[in-house]
């Protein structure tokens, strides 16, 4: 059985053993044949020279700094509507959510256009804040809601009860009782906001212009030569340095991921 799964966890690791493996060659030995699964000479001159060709490290920052305030700005947003949305009774809940999940039917291409022309009324093309707001509003922040909702319909209303009997206000039961609950499941969400944010490459390409706030899906494809052809030496440098948060991220949080998919099943 280990060998079964050594075999099919082969075309999965591989191409990220390559990308790594080949930041550390020369420009000549990446597509030598036969290939290389080690370079002959390890070398950081291409990690180096990331940071020489375009401003990588503030393009770096751009990214952590976006894809923070779009977790955080998720999980605010997405707790308040999910806990709105699961415990609190008013006209039209049902039809309200049933609109709100509706919404997920739109691609982001479809709905780009119209954000960019907006954004721009707003003068704010060519800034971040296209970049955190859209997410935390858009499909991002409904994908956290109804994960959320999900997880408050389990919890047993004799919990809420007691608090209202200890003189407890509905923010008090929010803040103080359904918050700490659900850390499980906003533990899993803050980790896919922040992956999401970190990928995120249309948006960007669409609302930023200037090179010193790309964020790094941009950044990634801008190692070329004068004549357009890729510098794969720099792209696969800058790609290993680029996925390092994000293995961070799984690696700490890959049960928190699979427990809030798990508790958003939860019938309701």
């Amino acid at each position: 059985m280990s060998a079964l799964l050594i075999l099919l966890a082969i075309p999965f690791v591989f191409p990220f053993w390559w990308m790594v493996s080949s930041a550390f060659k020369q420009p000549g030995e990446i597509f030598a044949y036969p290939p290389t699964l080690l370079p002959t000479r390890f070398s950081l001159d291409n990690f180096v020279e990331v940071f020489t060709y375009q401003p990588f490290a503030q393009q770096y920052l751009n990214s952590l700094l976006v894809a923070i305030m779009v977790t955080v700005g998720t999980l605010i947003v997405s707790s308040l509507a999910g806990y709105g949305f699961a415990r609190i009774k008013f006209p039209g809940r049902t039809v309200l959510f049933l609109m709100l999940l509706s919404a997920l039917m739109l691609p982001s291409e479809v709905t780009i256009i119209p954000n960019f022309f907006f954004m721009k009324s707003l003068n704010l093309t060519n800034t971040h804040i296209p970049l955190i707001v859209l997410p935390i509003f858009g499909a991002q922040g409904v994908i956290g809601t109804f994960m959320i909702r999900q997880f408050f319909l389990s919890l047993p209303k004799e919990i809420e009860e007691a608090g209202l009997l200890d003189g407890a206000s509905r923010w008090g039961l929010f803040w103080h009782i359904a918050l700490p609950i659900a850390r499980p499941v906003l533990g899993g969400l803050s980790i896919l906001a922040f992956l999401y944010s970190w990928n995120l490459f249309l948006e960007p390409l669409v609302f930023i212009d200037d090179v010193n706030m790309y964020t790094l899906p941009l950044s990634l494809r801008n190692y070329n030569d004068v004549y357009g052809t890729p510098l794969w030496h720099l792209q696969l440098a800058a790609t290993t340095l680029a996925v390092i948060p994000v293995l961070i991220v799984y690696v700490i949080g890959q049960r928190q991921i699979i427990d809030s998919f798990a508790s958003s099943g939860v019938k309701g």
